[in-house]
């Protein structure tokens, strides 16, 4: 395997975007901020509410609840959680620069062991957590017990099985072992040991009600991007980590085919897709649930 990010930081920061134009980097990051809205405002967050970001990563979800805490001169609570310490350490570095009346707190923990009484919480908020975690169960099930009763969990995870996919670009006539290669992203992409692609909007949904919650919506949401290819875009969509603990899409085709073989798929893909613009279909689905 290539080399891993340092750490979740730096790959948040860094290494997601590393195969973005500037252009297309900030679209992404005003379509993340436009999601971390989308949560907060599912939250309904009052005066009084403590309110729990379950993988908290770059604090977008927190900072947003206390943006609306800010407003309510309340009694509220916002708790960083993160079993990445160096998450923590990045929020609380920024909230060491600015002034706030707003309630804060750190937590050191996993998703599946939040390491907080029954019952605590108001709201829980969650963005891009569950892909990261092969059985989701569990940790729907620690989320279902720390709520308070009432208590809200809203979340948004993106459904990548069924975004598209490498082959749906190509035409079969340019790609020496094309359908190869199809077969194999095919196989990837419905992997049940990976965390990254084997849940969808109704699997999630089935594991909200086996844990208990009641008035459960898994909104599916799909957005489509055009751009324009460029050669050097395309190595780093195959060289970049998930997240630093995931192999790239270079080391999971590998798993199939030498390295050789693998070189030169991507090769032809540079050639193909240099100067067209493409169609990508991204799946979403944003979940609000009670307790």
């Amino acid at each position: 395997m290539s080399t891993l990010c340092k750490n979740w930081t730096q790959w948040l920061m860094e290494t997601r975007f590393a195969s973005l134009t500037d252009e297309m980097r900030s679209q992404t990051m005003a379509w993340l901020d436009s999601v971390g809205t989308a949560v907060v405002n599912m939250a309904q967050i009052k005066p009084d509410d403590v309110v729990l970001d379950i993988g908290t990563g770059t604090g977008l979800l927190a900072f947003k609840a206390m943006e609306v805490l800010e407003k309510t001169n309340g009694n509220g609570r916002v708790i960083f959680s993160d079993k990445f310490s160096d998450c923590l350490d990045s929020c609380r570095n920024f909230l060491s620069t600015v002034a706030t009346n707003v309630n804060y707190e750190f937590l050191n923990a996993a998703c599946e062991d939040l390491k907080l009484p029954d019952n605590t919480v108001d709201k829980a908020l969650m963005r891009s957590v569950l892909v990261h975690i092969v059985d989701k169960q569990p940790a729907i099930n620690e989320i279902y017990r720390i709520l308070k009763p009432g208590g809200y969990f809203c979340a948004f995870e993106p459904i990548i099985r069924s975004n598209t996919r490498y082959w749906e670009l190509l035409d079969p006539k340019f790609i020496t072992s094309y359908y190869e290669f199809k077969d194999a992203e095919n196989k990837i992409m419905s992997d049940s040991n990976d965390s990254l692609c084997n849940f969808d909007d109704l699997t999630i949904k089935k594991n909200l009600s086996e844990a208990g919650f009641t008035d459960t919506s898994t909104l599916l949401h799909g957005i489509e991007s055009k751009y324009t290819v460029t050669k050097d875009m395309v190595i780093p969509w195959f060289i970049s980590p998930p997240s630093p603990d995931r192999p790239s899409m270079k080391e999971r085709f590998l798993q199939y085919f030498d390295e050789a073989k693998v070189d030169n798929y991507i090769a032809e893909i540079q050639n193909y897709l240099e100067g067209k613009e493409i169609t990508l279909k991204t799946n979403s689905v944003l979940i609000h649930a009670t307790k």
